[in-house]
């Protein structure tokens, strides 16, 4: 469970569509939140994805929900069930799903190491789950640790969840996602951080994540791109690990998809059968190409004998021509190796399968550059614009012109805030975002018909919110603040506010008209972004003495309210008119010094000194305790029976003064003012006595509590 925050779209105990009462927050993610409710006419638990507010009028991500929902079609223990889509009255989109009961892989990784025999339990009911998907053509593409869930903590129940990235293989069925990298860099397969993805890519995700929660430890694949592709073709390091883990995490994680157990029905026959490997394709392998023929065939420990050597034929030429073709023949060897013919002859450079480049540039720095180029020119040529680049020559199943092409492609990107460039053998996707609309319009008409020359694919550039300055934001709130000082407790950087960041403003203001303004003026420069005002409107009154008031803390201190005709506790500090409000403070057990200084400002920009006053000079806490230790309730408003018999300040209610008062506690070491204060005075005589007091010694006032009362008409 995750603690909610006043930002998240929905708190514990709102109630959705009159059906599911919220309960917790189970997780955040980049474009949902997950949340856990109960159905209020069955009583059952069930698991909410929502859909984040900012992104429910976005066609491609109602989509994405629309094809998660589609994966209820899967029909398995070991697969979360997904119900249906909903929609609120407000236009919030939400997944409807079981809710599984139970500790994360991730949580267990945190925990340390597991025992072998659990996680091969874990792995078959795994793989018998990732066999009901991929046999419906659905490839989860992001399995890891947290994705797996063991109901009940019992790794025989273990659970796939999270299909957002998911997979459809179907002939013209489209992804989610794209066709690009997705999934998480520690778990995914070589072959996906190239775009190509199928059944195997899963398959290697389970063996990886089986042997990060055997070491207790995740995998640690580098610090940037460059590096994590560089580790992802070497074969995981499975020292220590016991047979038939070990041999079965290696066959699930071979670099090269073909040499890898093909299918999760080929994991299972594995783990009934250790050692055992099949040698031809499993009919569940779920391919990118759907409609082509997959042959997997896995490489036998005996090398095979050579094939035999055909006959020699014999030659028909004369034996003057045979010897002349000898004589050039080693001539052309000769200048070969010697390297006459280097100007004439194409450079033959290594074979790449897949042929990948990944370029990309992130706001706080620079770019770089992982993969392959097919020529010294194209390399250096790549150098020369993105600085950083971590390039191989090889030769592939590529046009031509690619280098050319890619070449062409990042040239108009130097503007861009950001960007990501991902090229498979031809295909290829670009990806950026700007805060400046001109250059979005100039990069969308440069790229409106496609990628350059023969690159198959497109590119997505999105406009994001410029962050806004903090100091932009200060100077409205110095403008507009009537009542002391407004603060934002800053959510982003220190240099301002990004486009998810929220605008949260506390402190009091005077009135409403204030507050009004105040949110206005942050709303026209704030753009997307969420205004939270947290504001507390008293009146000029009180935030004339709000702004006298000594800088002093809050001690233990309280306030208490009575209805006084009724004898009844008034917690909310509430008083409707005609009621009899009675204030008592509590001193605790620790204070047993000292003065206590007590006055009510009420709405009507008066002061009333409920202690010292004349009737009762003295306020030192050792003459109020009366010889008392421990917690002291002391009466300094009266009940207006009390008051008539007894003496004392009594308040009735009447409709001529409604609103806001502040009772004041100040606890000073010293008398806090020479002399007597009159039982009443105005808020501005009050306030120069305080600044006056203040001024005189500072280290006088020891702490200052205060609590609001309210009048209203019933």
């Amino acid at each position: 469970m995750m603690e909610s925050r006043p930002g998240d779209l929905f708190q514990p105990g709102d109630l959705l569509n009159n059906t599911y009462r919220i309960e917790a927050l189970l997780g955040r993610g980049g474009t949902s939140d997950v949340y856990k409710a109960r159905s209020e006419i069955s009583g059952n638990l069930v698991a909410l994805k929502v859909l984040k507010q900012e992104l429910a009028g976005n066609e491609d991500f109602t989509v994405l929900m629309a094809r998660e929902e589609n994966i209820r079609e899967i029909r398995h223990d070991a697969v979360v069930r997904y119900s249906e889509n909903h929609r609120t009255p407000d236009g919030h989109i939400y997944l409807l799903m079981d809710f599984v009961d139970g500790p994360g892989l991730d949580k267990k990784l945190k925990q340390g190491p597991m025992a072998a025999e659990d996680l091969l339990i874990v792995c078959r009911r795994v793989a018998e789950g990732l066999q009901a998907a991929h046999a419906s053509n659905i490839v989860h593409r992001d399995l890891s640790p947290d994705n797996i869930i063991l109901r009940g903590g019992d790794p025989a129940q273990a659970v796939i969840i999270d299909f957002g990235i998911a997979k459809d293989t179907n002939p013209g069925a489209q992804t989610i996602v794209g066709n690009e990298f997705a999934g998480k860099y520690s778990y995914a397969a070589p072959e996906q951080l190239g775009g190509n993805t199928d059944a195997r890519a899963d398959i290697y995700a389970l063996g990886a994540l089986l042997l990060a929660n055997f070491r207790g430890v995740a995998p640690n694949l580098g610090a940037n791109p460059m590096e994590v592709v560089e580790n992802k073709q070497k074969p995981l390091d499975t020292s220590g690990v016991p047979q038939p883990l070990k041999g079965l995490i290696e066959h699930m994680c071979e670099p090269d998809p073909d040499k890898r157990l093909a299918s999760a029905t080929a994991v299972l026959a594995y783990l009934e059968k250790p050692g055992s490997v099949p040698a031809v394709a499993d009919p569940h392998l779920v391919s990118d190409h759907a409609n082509e023929a997959t042959v997997i065939a896995f490489p036998s420990d005996k090398p095979k004998p050579a094939a035999p050597s055909p006959a020699p034929r014999p030659s028909r030429g004369p034996l003057l021509a045979a010897g002349l073709s000898l004589v050039l023949i080693a001539a052309a060897v000769g200048g070969y190796f010697s390297g006459l013919f280097d100007g004439f002859l194409p450079t033959a450079y290594p074979p790449a399968n897949p042929y990948t480049l990944i370029v990309e540039k992130t706001p706080d720095g620079e770019a770089q550059a992982v993969g392959y180029m097919p020529s010294e020119a194209t390399r250096e040529a790549l150098t020369a614009l993105v600085g950083e680049a971590d390039v191989t020559l090889a030769s592939g199943e590529i046009v031509s012109s690619w280098g050319e092409d890619v070449i062409a492609t990042l040239q108009p990107l130097g503007e861009l805030d950001e960007w990501r460039f991902v090229v498979s053998n031809n295909k290829a996707r670009l990806t950026g975002t700007t805060a400046d609309p001109e250059i979005l319009a100039r990069l969308n008409a440069v790229f409106d018909a496609g990628l350059p020359g023969a690159l198959q694919g497109k590119a997505d550039f999105t406009f994001v919110l410029p962050i806004l300055p903090l100091a932009d934001v200060l100077a409205i709130l110095q403008a507009k603040s009537d009542c002391g000082l407004l603060s934002v407790p800053l959510t982003g950087s220190i240099e301002g506010y990004g486009p998810e960041d929220i605008i949260t403003v506390t402190g009091p203001v005077a009135e409403t008209a204030t507050r009004v303004g105040l949110f206005d003026a942050l709303r026209a420069m704030a753009g997307e972004r969420k205004v939270v005002l947290d504001l507390e409107v008293l009146n000029p009154s009180l935030c004339l003495i709000e702004q006298h008031l000594p800088k002093a803390p809050a001690s233990a201190i309280s306030i208490a309210f009575t209805v006084g005709d009724r004898n009844e506790p008034n917690p909310s500090g509430r008083f409707f008119v005609g009621e009899n409000p009675v204030i008592d403070v509590i001193i605790p057990a620790e204070i047993t010094a000292g003065y206590l200084t007590v006055s009510i400002l009420d709405v009507s920009g008066n002061v009333f000194h409920l202690l010292p006053n004349i009737s009762r000079p003295d306020s030192s806490v050792e003459t109020l305790r009366k010889g008392r230790s421990g917690e002291v309730r002391v009466r300094v408003a009266f009940g207006l029976d009390a008051a008539s018999t007894g003496g004392g300040i009594a308040f009735r209610v009447d409709d001529s003064s409604l609103g806001k008062s502040k009772v004041l506690v100040l606890h000073s070491s010293a008398p806090l003012f020479d002399g007597m204060r009159p039982t009443s005075e105005s808020a501005v005589g009050f306030a120069q006595a305080l600044q006056s007091s203040f001024e005189a010694d500072a280290g006088r006032i020891l702490s200052l509590d205060s609590q609001i009362l309210v009048t209203a008409l019933p």
